[in-house]
């Protein structure tokens, strides 16, 4: 084994809290010369047992030169990683480099008091994350056959493990890259961590208002009333050192004169209390935060310093944090009944989850639930976002069976890789509706201390769409979709009739429609609804059951004026009625009525069955609209996730090492011919070789070599392919017509400064594309392509795709462009080989979400012909890896 000191930098990137398997909290960073007395603590506090395991014998202590070794790592050859809880050591993973490189020998001990909580799993996904990063591809591992739990760690973590039986023990190999399996290992562990803290955020056994106040209108005053007024069933103290009784309970002065445990605690002090009440909450045990004080991230860099100091004492100690600046949260399950919020009243129960991040958004959420009168099953506000996330409630969501269909207001995103992947998972089984603005990413609102974008326009959104989530920008516009996704069912594709009293108004209704993609099939204007209610009714049941019962009719919109007579809870409650009957969505817009005291916009009906109404049609047919487009994008075959054949990634990693060696900081490399050539070989994506040249005697020799005809090029990257300005000639077939033109080109290109030429063999011809691919400090890998020339130079005719892509996204991400009509034949031109240009896009997505060290890639031109293509110029530039918002390890973001 390779034994070096502890002479390297401390890695502090690999430092990171995680969440366990309980739901708990813990922090997790490289060991340290410095926890040699920690460490000698954790060995005495483990039984014999335990010891045994670990060093296949006894010791009671460990020698100073034992301690030395194990602390002192050179964070290279010898890694050692530990995960602590207020600064006791719970676990310890390290791994030794051995003689092949490539290898390292690991190793793995848990406290016995905290097996069973996962650290063993995250300690290796870890451990094999720094190995990685260090040039190691593989560990081994030797294990007594009695230590179940530690085989147990490695056969379960998705690697391919080769075991073998030698002299006692049991000897373990396998690779370290992330496999298929061992990423969803890893995301199904943390989908049930994470899903289990906000659980327990949201369904606590007790709670504690720390800054409870007795006077009117403060925010202790009303959170402490809210909580008692909505039901709690639990406990709640008061905690307020001025005062012996708040709303007719007990205070105390102090969280630890509390005499029994609390689990949730809601703080609304100044901010200069607060890292003294977290140090309190600490000490208690307390395993959440409900943050309302401002002061924070919103004060500034000084408050961002706070904020971060405050989150990392949190989970340092086991809790998570909702907040600072957070609105509350809400649950209005029976045996919860939780208003821990400014919220003045507990929401009516329904099948709708709400997340949002600012006060101030929560609060119009809150109201325009409220006021539409639909029913929620959680809210959260997460304020400045610090720790709970909208990622954290998406995997609560899906586990939770009292929400339906969940809403999120995003003023900002964190880890828009890993939103992308829950949010794909979530979708399955129900309609996510995201409202953000179209700069979100771009710019940060106060308080938010996230990444920002540089992707091309437009690849958040494309993000989200091929997650499967109803984008939207308002939240009016959310609270339209949500009505119809909370109470309604799906449709089962786009046709979709029209009921009206006025023929005026269903031809409006209609032309709206067709111009969100909806198919129409009829404008059903014959019921008559002025002939009271006893005769109205029933003809209108009639009509709408009739119309419902077509093959053809998915849905259908009822744009209704006012009608003397008939109120609009008799009639929503027909449309609700054959609604539930049919199994098909049934929206009405009432339109006309001027009396503010009638509901037209919201879930109106009987308390059993309700159907959504809109006071504007064009708001129902593009809330409809948008119900369609999410499901026919859940209908459609999600593909597989699958390695194209012929790429070799470990290949790929060691020529990345090699050519990086020379690369400074932040400082960007481009990739020459033969390197480019090279990397592109491991991901089975040939380059139509070329050469370049001096002479006119060597490009003579060069087209021998290549094979004539030849095509001419400057080297220039903004003249290469401007076959306008002189900077391609084509179809180049002997000697002396190459001696010409380069002579003629050299001229031409003179007044550019471009004279450096190359020789290239001809490519069938084809239908000239591009592709472009980014690494994003916020959305990571990022892949573009677009028909090249005018529709991508002049019209930004691009499509964008975030990797990884499933096999159906790479089919809609070559047809995305509006250009691609092209591709598929065009005014009498042949279809271009789409099976190929299809596999080009796949392999370029997965070496990019593969490799973060790849900065830019572009193929440009590609010619797609009617059998194959040819890739004619590639440029990639790489340089010191962009840490990733979401990897192969669990990680909580900041």
């Amino acid at each position: 084994m390779v034994d070096q000191p502890g002479d390297g930098e401390y890695p502090e990137h690999w430092e990171a809290d995680v969440v366990l398997r309980d739901g708990g909290t813990a922090h997790l960073r490289p060991i340290h010369p410095s926890d040699a007395d920690a460490v000698q603590a954790f060995h005495t506090g483990q039984s014999q047992n335990s010891i045994y395991m670990r060093f296949f014998t006894f010791k009671s202590r460990l020698s100073t030169k034992e301690l030395k070794r194990f602390t002192e790592v050179d964070y290279k050859d010898r890694v050692a990683l530990v995960i602590t809880f207020g600064g006791e050591i719970l676990g310890i993973g390290r791994y030794d480099r051995l003689d092949d490189p490539a290898e390292a020998e690991v190793a793995f001990n848990i406290a016995d008091a905290h097996q069973g909580r996962g650290i063993g799993s995250i300690l290796l996904e870890h451990l094999a994350a720094a190995a990685h990063e260090n040039g190691i591809r593989r560990f081994t591992a030797e294990v007594l056959p009695e230590n179940r739990k530690m085989l147990m760690v490695f056969a379960d973590a998705g690697y391919d493990v080769k075991r073998h039986f030698d002299d006692g023990v049991v000897s373990l190999e396998f690779n370290i890259g992330p496999t298929e399996k061992s990423r969803a290992v890893m995301e199904s562990r943390e989908h049930r961590a994470e899903a289990r803290s906000v659980r327990d955020l949201l369904t606590p056994s007790s709670i504690a208002v720390i800054g409870a106040s007795r006077k009117w209108g403060t925010v202790g005053h009303q959170l402490l009333e809210h909580i008692i007024e909505g039901g709690f069933p639990g406990p709640v103290y008061a905690i307020n050192p001025e005062a012996l009784e708040l709303a007719g309970m007990l205070s105390f002065g102090r969280l630890s004169e509390v005499p029994d445990p609390v689990q949730l605690a809601v703080i609304a002090v100044p901010y200069t209390e607060v890292p003294g009440v977290v140090d309190d909450c600490a000490a208690a045990g307390v395993k959440g935060l409900v943050i309302a004080s401002a002061g924070f991230a919103d004060d500034g860099e000084r408050g961002l310093l706070r904020q971060r100091d405050l989150v990392r004492k949190a989970r340092a100690n086991g809790m998570r944090v909702i907040g600072p600046s957070s609105l509350g949260i809400v649950n209005t399950h029976p045996q919860v009944s939780l208003n821990a919020s400014m919220a003045p009243e507990m929401p009516r129960r329904g099948g709708l989850g709400l997340f949002s991040q600012s006060a101030a958004i929560g609060v119009s959420l809150y109201a325009a639930s409220s006021r539409r009168r639909l029913g929620l099953s959680t809210f959260l506000s997460a304020g400045n976002r610090a720790d709970v996330s909208g990622n954290d409630m998406m995997q609560f969501w899906e586990d939770d069976a009292d929400t339906t269909a969940v809403g999120l207001y995003l003023e900002s995103i964190g880890n828009p890789r890993k939103f992308s992947r829950i949010a794909r998972r979530l979708a399955r089984s129900k309609p996510v509706v995201v409202a953000k603005s179209e700069t979100m990413g771009l710019r940060l609102p106060p308080g938010h201390a996230v990444r920002t974008t540089q992707a091309p326009a437009g690849a958040l959104d494309a993000m989200m769409r091929q997650s499967g989530v109803i984008r939207v920008e308002t939240i009016e516009e959310l609270m339209d979709v949500a009505q119809i996704v909370a109470g309604q069912p799906l449709p089962a594709g786009p046709g979709l009739a029209i009921f009206s009293n006025s023929m005026a108004l269903g031809k409006v209704v209609a032309d709206s429609a067709e111009a969100h993609g909806l198919a129409v099939h009829g404008i059903v204007t014959d019921v008559d609804l002025d002939a009271g209610m006893s005769l109205a009714l029933p003809a209108l049941r009639r009509s709408l059951q009739e119309t419902l019962a077509s093959d053809a009719v998915h849905a259908v919109v009822a744009a209704l004026l006012p009608v003397r007579g008939l109120t609009v809870e008799s009639i929503a409650g027909v449309l609700a009625e054959c609604s539930a009957a049919a199994g098909k969505p049934v929206v009405a817009a009432f339109t006309g009525i001027l009396d503010a005291s009638v509901y037209v916009e919201g879930m109106v009906g009987s308390e059993a069955q309700t159907v959504p109404c809109f006071s504007n049609p064009g708001a129902a047919v593009a809330a409809l609209a948008a119900v369609v487009r999410y499901s026919e994008w859940l209908a459609r075959d999600p593909g597989q996730f699958v390695e194209p054949a012929g790429c070799d990634p470990e290949a790929a990693d060691m020529l990345l090492d090699q050519l990086l060696q020379d690369v400074q900081g932040a400082e960007l490399k481009a990739l020459d011919a033969a390197s480019t050539a090279a990397l592109l070989a491991h991901y089975g994506i040939p380059v139509l070789p070329s050469a370049g040249f001096g002479s006119e005697d060597e490009a003579v020799a060069a087209a021998d070599r290549l094979g004539w005809p030849v095509a001419l090029k400057t080297t220039d990257p903004a003249l290469r392919h401007r076959l306008d300005l002189g900077g391609v000639r084509l179809d180049i077939e002997d000697a002396d017509s190459l001696r010409r033109t380069i002579a003629q080109m050299r001229r031409s290109l003179a007044p550019y400064g471009s004279r450096s030429l190359e020789v290239q063999a001809m490519a069938p011809v084809g239908q000239a594309c591009t592709f472009r691919a980014i690494e994003d400090p916020l959305l990571g890998p990022v892949i573009s392509f677009g028909l090249a020339g005018d529709a991508v130079n002049l019209l930004d005719d691009w499509a964008h795709r975030v990797p990884p892509l499933s096999a159906a996204d790479v089919e809609e991400f070559v047809r995305a462009p509006r250009a691609a009509r092209k591709l598929l034949g065009y005014q009498g031109l042949p279809p271009v080989d789409m099976d190929a240009l299809e596999d080009l896009a796949g392999r370029l997505a997965w070496m990019k979400d593969n490799h973060p060290e790849i900065a830019l890639v572009e193929f440009n031109p590609v010619l797609c012909g009617a059998r194959g293509l040819s890739l004619l110029a590639a440029e990639i530039r790489i340089g010191n890896p962009a840490r990733r918002t979401d990897s192969a390890r669990r990680a909580m973001l900041g």
